[in-house]
């Protein structure tokens, strides 16, 4: 690509994201595009939107984004019943997540406090039920998946790093270790969805995710950052190889997997792609991984700036705001490496 134009797809994405989802009576990002006659209201989308929206921010220093940031957040918190709590955990974790990179930009208060607050809720999800581990929801305590596990022990090993707080460090430890203990293949390093979803104790190993791979990487980075431990890399490492191998094609494209929640899992994976890729200080062929997917993401935009759940061809039809968020956030990790090299 020429110089800078990750930047500038990331641009026109970001631009698609806020003139095409945005709706201004609602003050909040739509879910689909075109919206559909009944919508359900997805909060952990917008958790991602808002970490997107920072993403914008970072590279480009533009103050739009905190301004719409600061709209979307408001809109989210007002449509999810002026609370950040909610009955699904990971979508919790997400929303902690988003809101403790916003106080670490900001410095602002309201968000340190937001971020514990719903952190304290989070914690209720751990139980006896499967030897441990985080529930996936509050009205399913006996369902335990890599997608409440793993993003509560980043919140956690994050909270500990920036508060230092050791009971964080405490809660990332239990929570890592019990996820790469129950669900992770201990000869491929490949991570399966979750356990006992239907009452019988069995993994579901045929549920293969790049979400469930992204998130373990980043708490295992995290955790590495923290300790050291050179061994806790190299399984971050070895998990986004494994990743590449099952579920992309000979390209090294990631495949869609699905609709509605299955359209952001790609980002997911690629925004810790990134951390694993900057832990190391560098792996050339995984950051290829991302350069190449985000190419194919830009190629597949339309003309709105959008980017749907196929990254070989441009979407028609409706577009889901989980899948553009896909594609704007490997877009916005590989402007991430045009910027590094740009400023070396």
């Amino acid at each position: 690509m020429a110089e800078m134009e990750f930047a500038r797809a990331c641009e026109r994405a970001q631009e698609g994201l806020w003139k095409q989802f945005f709706d201004e009576g609602e003050g909040v990002l739509q879910n689909h595009r075109p919206v559909r006659d009944s919508e359900n209201w997805i909060y952990w989308w917008h958790a991602h939107a808002l970490d997107a929206l920072l993403d914008g921010y970072l590279r480009s220093g533009d103050r739009k984004y905190q301004e719409r940031f600061a709209r979307e957040m408001e809109g989210t918190f007002r449509k999810n019943g002026n609370i950040f709590l909610h009955n699904w955990y990971d979508d919790m974790e997400w929303m902690a997540l988003a809101l403790l990179r916003a106080y670490d930009i900001t410095g602002k208060e309201a968000y340190r406090e937001a971020v514990l607050a719903v952190w304290e809720d989070i914690k209720t999800a751990w139980n006896d039920f499967c030897g441990g581990g985080m529930a996936w929801k509050k009205d399913q305590l006996d369902y335990k998946n890599t997608p409440a596990n793993a993003p509560a022990a980043i919140l956690a090993f994050r909270l500990y790093q920036r508060f230092g707080n050791e009971e964080d460090l405490a809660w990332g430890r239990r929570i890592y270790f019990w996820n790469r203990d129950h669900l992770m293949d201990p000869e491929t390093c490949f991570v399966w969805d979750g356990m006992n979803r239907e009452g019988d104790g069995k993994i579901d190993k045929d549920w293969k995710f790049t979400y469930c791979q992204g998130v373990v990487m980043g708490a295992a980075v995290e955790y590495y950052r923290i300790t050291g431990e050179e061994e806790h890399l190299e399984l971050a490492k070895k998990v986004a190889r494994r990743a590449v191998a099952e579920l992309a094609g000979e390209d090294r494209i990631f495949h869609s997997e699905g609709k509605d929640d299955c359209g952001l899992f790609r980002g997911i994976y690629f925004r810790y792609l990134y951390e694993v890729i900057v832990a190391a200080q560098g792996c050339p062929e995984l950051e290829e991984v991302i350069c190449i997917n985000a190419r194919a993401a830009a190629k597949a935009m339309d003309e709105d700036g959008l980017i749907g759940n196929e990254w070989r061809i441009v979407n028609r039809g409706e577009i889901d705001l989980a899948q553009h968020l896909s594609g704007l956030m490997v877009l916005e990790m590989a402007a991430k490496f045009e910027k590094e090299k740009r400023d070396a």
